[in-house]
């Protein structure tokens, strides 16, 4: 379904790392071979976010063959820095996505209505996806750096477009729910069993994840409406710079 606030925008690097977290209990860290809802989630908030607003992946579009490439790794130990142990990490090589997303106001934070104003965070989104984020982007982990730009979804050639059938890819972490988008004081994962179909990944909204489990309580953190900038406020800054 097409939503007034909808765009797309592709996200790329040399490496990327979904951990597994199941392969993360011996030290060794595995990646998934398809990113998460929560990871581009995440890379969405980084080039532009404010408590405003939730960001909803529609879809992911996995342009690159999905390839391993493993690495050992000397990760620090904090309690010996006199030695390192040596870990090996699985990296997906040459990831290449394009990523369709829209935003909805948050409906927990009511005190924040008067920033309600969706055309501006929208042109300020876009501005944000041409100038490649407002913050570093990272494919999963830190030192897998991610590179943004805008896209038309679909018109460029993917790996996967013609292949016919289904590819499962087993039960995976969807992502975390936050209390500050859930109303509840509690922190959860979800789970769920993605499917691509011709190279594309239509994710489930968060509510609809049937697999969700308590993970610990948590409260919503605060944000002080006179300390955040207003949308109208930072549109009007950009576009002063751009002038």
């Amino acid at each position: 379904m097409k939503r007034k606030n909808q765009l797309a925008f592709k996200i790329y690097g040399d490496y990327a790392l979904f951990t597994d977290p199941l392969t993360k209990m011996g030290g060794e860290k595995m990646t998934y071979q398809v990113p998460t809802y929560q990871a581009l989630k995440g890379i969405t908030e980084s080039i532009y976010w404010k408590p405003t607003i939730i960001y909803y992946i529609d879809e992911v579009r996995i342009m690159n063959p999905i390839q391993m490439e493993s690495k050992g790794i000397r990760p620090m130990k904090y309690n010996d820095s006199s030695a390192s142990d040596l870990a090996y990490y699985t990296y997906l090589k040459k990831p290449c996505y394009e990523v369709k997303v829209h935003f909805e106001f948050n409906p927990y934070r009511p005190d924040l209505k008067g920033d309600w104003n969706e055309d501006k965070h929208f042109q300020i989104l876009k501005r944000s996806i041409k100038a490649g984020g407002r913050r570093d982007i990272f494919l999963g982990t830190r030192e897998c750096q991610g590179y943004v730009e805008p896209v038309e979804f679909g018109k460029e050639k993917g790996h996967y477009d013609d292949y016919e059938g289904e590819l499962h890819f087993g039960t995976m972490v969807h992502g975390l729910s936050y209390p500050d988008e859930t109303g509840k004081d509690e922190l959860a994962v979800r789970l769920w069993k993605p499917v691509m179909k011709e190279g594309i990944i239509k994710f489930d909204r968060p509510e609809d994840c049937n697999l969700v489990r308590s993970l610990r309580p948590m409260y919503a953190k605060q944000f002080e409406p006179e300390n955040i900038e207003l949308a109208d406020q930072l549109f009007d800054a950009l576009t002063r710079e751009a002038e």
